[in-house]
């Protein structure tokens, strides 16, 4: 049976992605909440702090619970999850459009970012996600084929994490990411609607297996404005 405060955190944050509680706008008060779910105050004290931690209010003192805006498309910078699971959250269907897929000889700058031997293959993977009709994000991965020996249209298209997971058994386990914002490139602009903006975000990703071995390089490259990068960090004392 599932705990009554995480009833109500889930109905709280169906009620915000839904655009019925508004940003900015604030919850019900401790006591309101307590009357209205007929359950007690530390009951509903853990339902308002497991929204805090994950970001969809923010708690001021004197104040109450402020609804956190959430409108833009949230990409953990801590986390390391794939496009499919970020997809899931959003009701609007995203699409992934495979450019490129190929088994290629890595030049220099690939070999450097993903500690290649001089003999090893990689696969290239360029795909566009489209959210909305648009395509704003430009994902242009590199996976070592000593670690990933087959890829095809449709995997890339699906989830590439979750082949690499569930039929590899591979064990995906942390990141290091830079992020920077730079001119787009002619290919950017080929693949992406950027109508007029003049900059892009890119997040740089290497990706590791839980025994410490590098086997994907990613940019990610997105337009600016319809993205927030977000991560939740909380002082302890």
């Amino acid at each position: 049976m599932i705990n009554k405060y995480l009833t109500i955190y889930n109905e709280i944050v169906e009620q915000i992605e839904a655009g019925i509680l508004e940003p900015n706008s604030l919850l019900p008060s401790e006591n309101d909440l307590k009357d209205r779910y007929n359950t007690s105050r530390e009951t509903i004290r853990k339902a308002l702090n497991l929204l805090s931690q994950k970001g969809y209010i923010q708690k001021i003192r004197g104040k109450g619970s402020v609804v956190i805006d959430i409108d833009k498309f949230d990409f953990p910078v801590s986390g390391l999850v794939s496009f499919k699971e970020l997809a899931q959250k959003m009701g609007n269907k995203p699409k992934t459009v495979v450019n490129e897929l190929s088994l290629i000889t890595p030049d220099q700058e690939i070999k450097q970012q993903l500690n290649l031997a001089k003999k090893d293959l990689v696969w290239k993977v360029v795909r566009t996600r489209v959210i909305n009709g648009k395509k704003i994000i430009l994902d242009k991965d590199y996976f070592n084929k000593k670690l990933v020996p087959e890829l095809t249209i449709e995997i890339c298209e699906n989830s590439i994490y979750e082949y690499l997971e569930d039929e590899l058994g591979l064990k995906i386990s942390f990141a290091k990411k830079e992020i920077t914002v730079e001119q787009p490139t002619e290919e950017d602009k080929n693949l992406l609607d950027l109508e007029g903006f003049q900059t892009i975000v890119i997040i740089k990703n290497y990706v590791y297996l839980d025994d410490a071995t590098l086997f994907q390089y990613t940019e990610s490259r997105h337009r600016p404005d319809k993205f927030k990068f977000v991560d939740f960090a909380r002082r302890t004392h």
